[in-house]
């Protein structure tokens, strides 16, 4: 073989390894683009509201009202998501949270009830509120549409029972801390918050080491992973973006109480639905109830179980809505339940089931929140908020529906 021959086949060689990596890039691409997607579009719609605000959309102090006022629909977007994984949907969560605004109000206003006692008590009754719906939907067969749509409604009538079209208030300090809370301060004076400073430090290591962990798994099963430039380029846009939002808390009054118990719930139900038995289940319901059901799955008690914890999760946020508005309300929670589907949807959920994340499911509800805040900010009415909300929930499912569609799916 000639000297020439020789470089023309190196060249081919090379083409075809760069031909390779360019495949491998777009299959690792398209396979992560439900979970990168949202985040990308996150940062640009919070790059355009900061630069049309002229900056005050990322002010410490609306960045802690953002993180506040959109506390509940995080919290049932958390709850939502797992139902729709696993091919239902909740109609009633909005009810729910009206509902137990309502009865913690007039167990803590009106009956003088140790507010501790009271949480507990609405938590439970959330969570048994939820089993009942589940029990119909699971064991009876009835779609869970309309099992929720009737609870919507039952809910909603038990709220105005309860209130007598009149509002009740205040409840206790302590109670209020829920929502309008903040971690104290500790260590030595600077102009920072230095428990929520420490605490970002702590994600951005959390960050580090589970992409290091999550990376050297995959290779050891041979699966396909990030370029390390890219994965690199991953984490350290996560890290920046976590340290911002940590700087901006803490040069206000810190980590509001919420923001811990959101974070709690996101790494709690993370963790379940990504590693556990339970939820791996939910997903193989969602993704094919008759398959899974020959596969020894127990589907009537799966999807008992996500409507239980979707009650919970309602209770919840009905308590850290009660708690921010220091009141209960007959008109607490509407359309609550349409924001947390859509963030769902928005942040990734399939339609048809069997997909979808927790942390998804949170962006999602971030994008909403960023869109009605800077809206606000900039004096849109919301009239033509509603409408480039439904317009943005229709592009984030006809995104999947594409997607889905081109994959062959």
């Amino acid at each position: 073989m000639s000297v020439t021959e020789i470089e023309q086949s190196a060249a081919h060689a090379d083409d075809e390894a760069a031909d390779s990596s360019i495949v491998r890039l777009r299959q690792v691409l398209r396979s992560n683009m439900r979970q990168y997607g949202m985040i990308l579009a996150l940062a640009a719609i919070v790059a355009l509201f900061q630069y049309l605000t002229d900056g005050i959309l990322l002010k410490p102090l609306n960045v802690t009202n953002l993180v506040a006022q959109n506390s509940y629909i995080l919290i049932l977007a958390i709850g939502m998501v797992i139902v729709i994984i696993a091919g239902h949907i909740d109609l009633s969560v909005g009810s729910v949270v009206g509902f137990v605004s309502a009865l913690s109000a007039v167990l803590i206003v009106q009956h003088h009830v140790q507010w501790q006692f009271a949480v507990v008590v609405c938590l439970a009754l959330g969570a048994v509120a939820g089993a009942a719906q589940g029990y119909f939907v699971a064991y009876l067969g009835i779609p869970s549409f309309i099992v929720t749509l009737a609870g919507m409604l039952v809910f909603r009538g038990l709220t105005q029972f309860l209130l007598q079209g009149q509002s009740i208030a205040p409840f206790p300090k302590g109670f209020q801390q829920m929502s309008n809370g903040f971690l104290p301060e500790v260590g030595p004076r600077t102009n920072y918050h230095n428990i929520t400073l420490l605490m970002g430090v702590a994600v951005i290591a959390v960050i580090v080491l589970t992409e290091v962990r999550t990376r050297l798994q995959q290779q050891r099963y041979e699966f396909e992973v990030l370029p390390v430039g890219l994965a690199v380029a991953k984490v350290s846009a996560l890290s920046v973006a976590v340290l911002v939002f940590t700087l901006l808390l803490a040069s206000y009054r810190g980590a509001p109480v919420v923001l811990l118990i959101l974070a709690g719930l996101l790494l709690a139900f993370s963790f379940v639905m990504r590693t556990s038995v339970i939820g791996r289940h939910a997903y193989a319901v969602g993704g094919n109830e008759p398959a899974a059901r020959l596969s020894g799955v127990n589907t009537k008690r799966v999807s008992f179980l996500v409507f239980a914890n979707m009650g919970l999760l309602s209770a919840l946020a009905g308590l850290t809505f009660a708690a921010r508005l220091n009141a209960g309300t007959p008109n607490a929670g509407t359309s609550f339940e349409l924001e947390a589907i859509a963030a769902a949807f928005i942040g990734g959920a399939s339609a048809s089931g069997g997909v979808g994340t927790v942390l998804g499911a949170i962006i999602g509800g971030l994008v909403l929140g960023v869109l009605n805040n800077g809206m606000s900010l900039l004096g849109v009415g919301t009239d033509v908020q509603q409408v480039i909300k439904g317009l943005v929930l229709l592009a984030a499912v006809a995104f999947d529906v594409y997607n889905k569609r081109k994959g062959g799916n």
